[in-house]
């Protein structure tokens, strides 16, 4: 027996800096005017997308001691483009990315609420935690907190804004820090949560949206990050777009869902891609080539180098071989802001790795940064690219994709001229919206508000409040 054909979720996320984008691209224009989002999101949904995403910087990165000039476009506040943005869109979900180290729970779920109500149920929240203190310097929390307690905050973040957002009943809901208790009492819409972190009470004043919540995303990839997924997200971006990485991670995290009591169609796996199309696969390939020179500069090149050998290396050639000197393993001080940095985990082993590639392909330093910070998933004629996508969504390596275009805003036009036609034709991607919010595009059941003195965990209507375990990073 056969099993059925899964159909493609798509999405669009608008970069917000300069890891994917081409400045020099006469098509590119601000990314900070209207303008672009505007036409960045009617395009998305020209296209019947899921959703657009902005990601979130809370402070511009540095290097070396100065701003990342090479990195840098600004950061305008995500509730506020996207609240903007439902003026200006009918279907296409808003999703954004919003900090729960530095926010507070009654706020955030305040403006979620806002936002749903807004744009008739069409709210996302990608749950994230920061990781640095240099970050945290711009607020009043600072550093303070360490890894497990930032865990421990944002989980009992989800937990209080679970109750904000179901306190709208007429019965108060009071969260227990000691043992996640939800217990209820006859005032209406008033809610109380007292923990090692939060110490508030009153009254939600905005009525339940039409999700009841946002739905809810999740960024991580770490072995907390996917049981959060499981416990409880709605879809988990993935970093994986490759066949059999992708395989492995979709199939570890939908394994998780059983010991919540959720079923596999409950996540959704959606890693994020980018594209370069042309009228052949010769000339797209051509085209990718270009785009990466262009992506990464000689200058870029070093401030890469750098993040790795935790070194001033401006004096270092780009088109020569890489430093003879070793990575200094201390304490990471030349790049802040940067979540990449924590990425390389033993700086020496992974320098003698690029040696090694460098060495066996005879790349100098700009080319093998090209090489090992490769960023075009998918190169080719729009068939060709068609058939990728819908090759690894029918093979388990993902539910759809997220797709980061090179060029803003209009880097996403051709896609959605050329490329969503064709998986059109295939029965694999919607002709039409066939419901109005976020949930009902991305096939998720409607949230039921729990009637028996529990709050749902995020997207799992069955599970309890101690199940929205873990936030991400």
């Amino acid at each position: 027996m056969s099993r059925p054909i899964k159909q493609i979720h798509l999405a669009a996320h608008f970069p917000g800096v300069n890891n994917t984008t081409v400045w020099s691209d006469p098509a590119a224009g601000s990314h900070i005017e209207f303008g672009s989002f505007v036409h960045f999101a009617r395009t998305a949904e020209r296209g019947k997308f899921d959703f657009l995403f902005l990601a979130e910087g809370l402070r511009l990165r540095e290097q070396n001691g100065l701003i990342h000039d090479l990195d840098v476009v600004g950061r305008p506040d995500t509730f506020t483009v996207l609240a903007a943005l439902a003026a200006v869109t009918d279907r296409l979900g808003l999703a954004g990315t919003i900090n729960s180290t530095f926010n507070e729970p009654y706020e955030v779920a305040r403006q979620f609420a806002s936002l749903d109500h807004l744009s008739g149920g069409r709210a996302a929240w990608n749950v994230v935690t920061s990781w640095d203190a240099f970050t945290g310097e711009n607020f009043r929390r600072g550093g303070f907190l360490p890894e497990d307690q930032r865990y421990a905050r944002a989980r009992t973040f989800l937990r209080t804004a679970w109750a904000l957002f179901d306190s709208w009943r007429g019965d108060e809901i009071v969260a227990d820090g000691e043992t996640g208790v939800f217990l209820r009492d006859p005032h209406p819409g008033r809610f109380t949560h007292r923990d090692a972190h939060f110490d508030i009470a009153g009254q939600f004043n905005v009525p339940r949206s039409p999700q009841g919540r946002p739905v809810i995303f999740q960024a991580g990839d770490s072995d907390e990050g996917r049981e959060f997924a499981a416990s409880g997200a709605d879809a988990i971006f993935s970093r994986h777009g490759a066949l059999e990485a992708g395989q492995a991670f979709y199939a570890d995290v939908k394994r998780r869902l059983a010991r919540y009591g959720r079923a596999r169609d409950q996540l959704l796996i959606l890693p994020a891609a980018t594209f370069v199309l042309g009228d052949t696969d010769a000339e797209a390939a051509e085209i990718a080539h270009e785009v990466r020179l262009q992506q990464v500069s000689g200058g870029t090149a070093i401030q890469f180098l750098e993040q790795l050998w935790n070194r001033d290396l401006s004096d270092h050639d780009p088109d020569g071989p890489l430093p003879a000197v070793d990575p200094d393993p201390g304490e990471h001080t030349v790049a802040r802001g940067r979540a990449s940095v924590r990425m390389f985990g033993d700086r020496l082993a992974t320098a003698n790795q690029w040696r090694q590639l460098a060495e066996a392909k005879n790349l100098s330093t700009r080319e093998l940064i090209i090489e090992v910070t490769g960023r075009q998933t998918f190169v080719g004629s729009p068939a060709t690219v068609a058939s990728a996508i819908n090759d690894l969504v029918q093979a388990d390596a993902s539910d759809g994709f997220i797709l980061v275009p090179h060029v803003t805003p209009g880097g996403l036009d051709g896609f959605v001229d050329t490329v969503v036609p064709l998986l059109q034709e295939r029965g694999v991607f919607r002709t039409e919206y066939e419901g109005v919010t976020l949930r009902d595009h991305l096939g998720l059941a409607p949230l039921v508000p729990a009637v028996s003195g529990t709050s749902d965990a995020p997207g799992a209507s069955a599970a309890g409040p101690g199940s929205a375990a873990r936030a991400v990073s």
